[in-house]
């Protein structure tokens, strides 16, 4: 997620469990809605710069002071703060338009840094819901009252303080809530919400013409299915704006089948999202490669473009440094390093890229053996041959991340040995579930080329016999009705690692097995759900009752635990002394071999 003040990438309900989908309004929207932030004490004091939408039907033009003003522009995800540092940067890429989500006190420096380098800003507002329900709650825009005013007074304020401020290109009022109200409403309620929402963007327009009559005023949804709604209900728009990435190239034929009157431009668009791509093996989406990313940039500017005299610009997305999953998905320098995509937007929009050195190309990523079953916690043989256009020495790094599993986004190193020509062996996670692998190729010159796949982590294989799978299994508590439960012990023994036995949230609690007889036994393995124990033993018994115990772990953590004991009961047992987080013990295997 981008730094505060600005916001996180918006949310896309297209799937229903799609972690990409962007979630969190500007930091500063909850103290915008009761007012708390203060206009900035010096205010600009030169004349505005004349900004209109000049033209005729199908034949329009975006101008500045007269002159004609084509939107070459990217999102920008840094703090404001750091305008001054990465917008020379920008500029270099033949940039001359960065596009916010939220427009606050903190936005100064940017619009200051902006106009520094020739570069003007698209300067948000948002409203909830804002692509979603996590992107700042549900609002009844026919009866909230009170919300409507509150930003009928906030964003004008804002407004008024910018309007003479040489960094700002145009207003921009809401992101993706004429679909994201579907998270809220459904059948005929939803319709009339969608028309109070864009009625009530009329509103806002109108009331900023009122303050600012120098710079446009659009308004930005995730679909071109929202324009009829801003047709009948949003006339004081002076043009429309779509987010749009795989479709980016159907917008064209949107707008001449819509029979609409106002021009537009592309608020975000790129290589496809998550939400538009095939399922792999493990049932996740397939991440475009970065050569396809690249691509995916080309193929839409030329389709902007392509719409002359209706598609004003775009800003693609995204000019963002965070280095995880939806970072490496759409970021043009995730952790700061440039990619292909970074090369490519620079191309398109007219940069000098004669002195450039450019990133490696990582031509493949393919594993060892079956992507869908990889054992956890042991080597994996992994294949990404790369060429770097500039002969420069590479350096590969493996990495995981648990997305698809806890939603933690982070992308965690792998132990990682090159054995050259792209030949890797890295060792697995060592937690069940669909993980998501990342291999960088790093030229030490600032550039990376970027790979992904996902694999499938199971437990690894341990000869012999399970002696516990199907027998009666008992557990100290068991959770019957939260989340994904009911969880009793006995999903722990039925050989299904998607299942789980789960306990109260409280130490100590135990599960045990009877093995119908006295059995000998000589391996123990545990796959642990999220949650985990820190702490617990494993012991035996011939009786149920009196217990010996046979193995002791204090510093668990979590993922799949191999156990070599040798041991003889009739009853075995995992007592768990100290939960390694705040829930109870989770397992969602106990295997007991005979070997």
């Amino acid at each position: 997620m981008p730094p505060t003040p600005e916001p996180a990438v918006p949310r896309r309900p297209c799937r229903a469990a799609s972690p990409l989908r962007r979630l969190a309004a500007p930091a500063g929207a909850g103290l915008l809605a009761v007012g708390l932030l203060t206009v900035p004490a010096q205010q600009a004091a030169a004349a505005a710069d004349v900004v209109a939408v000049a033209g005729s039907q199908g034949d329009w033009q975006l101008t500045v002071n007269g002159a004609p003003y084509q939107v070459k522009g990217l999102t920008w995800g840094p703090p404001a703060a750091e305008a001054a540092g990465k917008l020379p940067d920008v500029a270099s890429m033949g940039v001359n338009t960065i596009r916010t989500w939220g427009t606050d006190a903190s936005s100064k420096p940017l619009l200051d840094a902006a106009a520094d380098n020739g570069l003007r800003v698209i300067a948000g507002f948002w409203l909830q819901p804002g692509g979603g329900p996590g992107s700042g709650g549900c609002v009844d825009y026919l009866t909230d009252t009170a919300y409507r005013n509150e930003m009928l007074t906030e964003f004008p304020k804002w407004v008024d303080t910018y309007k003479s401020h040489p960094g700002v290109l145009m207003w921009n009022v809401g992101n993706e809530s004429v679909l994201g109200l579907q998270n809220c409403y459904s059948g005929d309620t939803l319709e009339k919400q969608r028309d109070a929402y864009t009625s009530f963007v009329n509103d806002v327009a109108r009331k900023i013409h009122e303050v600012d009559p120098n710079h446009p005023v659009t308004s930005t949804d995730a679909w071109t299915g929202a324009w009829p709604y801003y047709q009948r209900n949003a006339p004081d728009l002076d043009l429309y704006a779509v987010n749009a990435y795989k479709d980016v190239c159907g917008v064209r034929s949107a707008w001449e089948q819509g029979g609409y009157d106002k021009p537009y431009i592309v608020t975000e668009a790129g290589p496809a999202g998550e939400w538009e791509v095939p399922d792999d093996a493990n049932g996740r989406p397939e991440e475009p490669t970065d050569q396809e990313k690249a691509e995916g940039y080309t193929d839409a500017w030329n389709c902007v473009t392509g719409h002359d005299g209706v598609a004003l610009g775009a800003t693609l997305f995204h000019y963002g440094e965070e280095d995880d999953f939806g970072g490496v998905w759409f970021n043009l320098l995730p952790g700061g390093e440039k990619r292909l995509s970074y090369y490519a937007v620079k191309r398109a929009y007219g940069g000098d890229t004669s002195g450039d050195n450019t990133p490696p190309v990582v031509s493949a990523l393919d594993v060892d053996g079956d992507a869908t079953a990889v054992p956890g916690g042991r080597e994996l043989t992994v294949e990404a041959p790369a060429t770097d256009p500039d002969g420069d020495a590479l350096e590969y790094q493996a990495y995981a991340s648990s997305m698809y599993i806890d939603q933690n986004k982070a992308l965690i190193p792998l132990e990682t040995t090159d054995h050259g020509n792209g030949r890797l062996t890295v060792t697995t996670p060592d937690r069940p579930g669909v993980w998501k692998l990342y291999v960088k190729v790093r030229d030490g010159h600032g550039n990376v080329g970027i790979e992904t796949r996902s694999l499938g982590i199971v437990a690894p294989p341990v000869d012999g016999t399970n002696v516990a799978l199907g027998k009666k299994a008992t557990g100290s508590s068991f959770q019957e009705s939260y989340g994904d439960c009911p969880c009793p012990a006995s999903n722990a023994v039925d050989g299904n690692a998607t299942s789980r036995w789960a306990s109260d949230w409280a130490d100590p609690q135990w599960l045990s097995v009877d093995l119908g007889e006295r059995t000998a036994f000589h391996h123990v393995q545990l796959l642990w759900e999220a949650s985990y124990a820190k702490a617990y033993t494993i012991q035996v018994s011939h009786d149920g009752e009196n217990w010996t115990t046979v193995h002791e772990v204090t510093d668990g953590n979590g993922g799949i635990d191999d156990i070599e004991v040798d041991a003889t009961g009739r009853y075995v047992r995992m007592h768990g002394t100290e939960r390694g987080t705040g829930w109870g013990y989770s397992l969602h295997e106990f295997g007991v071999y005979t070997s």
